[in-house]
């Protein structure tokens, strides 16, 4: 194309030079931001090192919808699937002399790709003297070491109905999005995943003997009305003598897909409250309940 009088445009550098276009992954609007990270094919581009590829690659963005307006800082991710597993690393030292230390778990995608970790804060004496009554700090973080999500539980004990377990998920720390509360049962294990005012959206039913006794273990995600399956967590079988000696565990999360994404952050908060209530052995021999038994 020319100027009037046939002269031509100047061609601004690099235009049209393959070299100069944007590295793939990324935005190509006018903002510069990086895209949504999407979940990691098993084919296509390589995935970034955050989601288990080679160093210096970048993760795929395939063309998708935007991420939703109100989604907590560093979840974005959690839009775009229906299902995590937790497997929680085995600490040498527990295992073999029995001394409690804190719990850590990597947070996986489908693909078995981590996500996300998250770690206990707690001290020697807490760990060791409570058990799984224990109250701690929990935090998740990202690939690249953010904080996204903080999960609070405070001391309860198991002896009297009136003092029922309870979880607060933050997300981004500070902000509490809502609340996992055990509701009394004659027998079975029972929990309200709650808002941040406290009210019930969704309920957790286990079984009637939730134990790590000789194969998996399910507690049903419904709606509110307690009717409707809609997910599911289980405590997956990890084998006679790993159950025996460690109490390490593994766990899957089965969600809709278009569960509002602070919901499935709740869920997470829910996972680690069943994992210590249910699963955690160590330190039961000290456990803090007998004071009050």
């Amino acid at each position: 194309m020319s100027q009037p009088g046939g002269a031509p445009y100047p061609v601004p550098p690099g235009y049209g030079d393959p070299s100069q276009a944007p590295p793939p992954g990324f935005n190509m609007g006018y903002s510069g931001q990086p895209a949504v990270m999407y979940q990691p094919a098993p084919t296509g581009p390589a995935p970034g090192p955050e989601y288990g590829g080679p160093p210096g690659g970048i993760s795929p963005a395939p063309g998708g919808p935007a991420v939703p307006v109100g989604v907590p800082p560093g979840l974005e991710y959690l839009t775009q699937i229906d299902q995590i597993l937790i497997h929680q690393k085995v600490e040498l030292l527990e295992a073999f002399i029995g001394i409690e230390t804190n719990n850590e778990y990597e947070i996986k995608n489908s693909l078995g790709q981590k996500i996300y970790n998250a770690k206990e804060k707690n001290d020697c004496c807490t760990r060791n003297c409570c058990g799984s009554l224990r109250s701690f700090d929990m935090k998740i973080k990202d690939n690249m070491d953010r904080e996204v999500i903080r999960l609070i539980r405070p001391f309860r004990c198991s002896c009297c109905p009136c003092w029922l377990q309870e979880m607060e998920v933050q997300a981004p720390p500070g902000t509490t999005i809502g609340y996992v509360k055990e509701d009394w049962h004659f027998y079975l294990p029972k929990f309200s995943i709650q808002g941040a005012n406290k009210e019930t959206l969704m309920r957790l039913e286990g079984p009637c003997f939730a134990c790590n006794c000789c194969g998996d273990v399910n507690f049903e995600l419904k709606g509110k009305d307690g009717d409707t399956p809609i997910g599911r967590i289980s405590k997956q079988w990890s084998g006679l003598l790993k159950e025996v000696f460690t109490d390490t565990d593994n766990f899957g999360i089965q969600f809709p897909l278009d569960l509002d994404v602070k919901m499935k952050a709740l869920l997470l908060g829910a996972c680690f409250l069943i994992d210590f209530m249910f699963f955690e052995k160590s330190g039961e021999t000290n456990d803090c309940s007998s004071v009050f038994s």
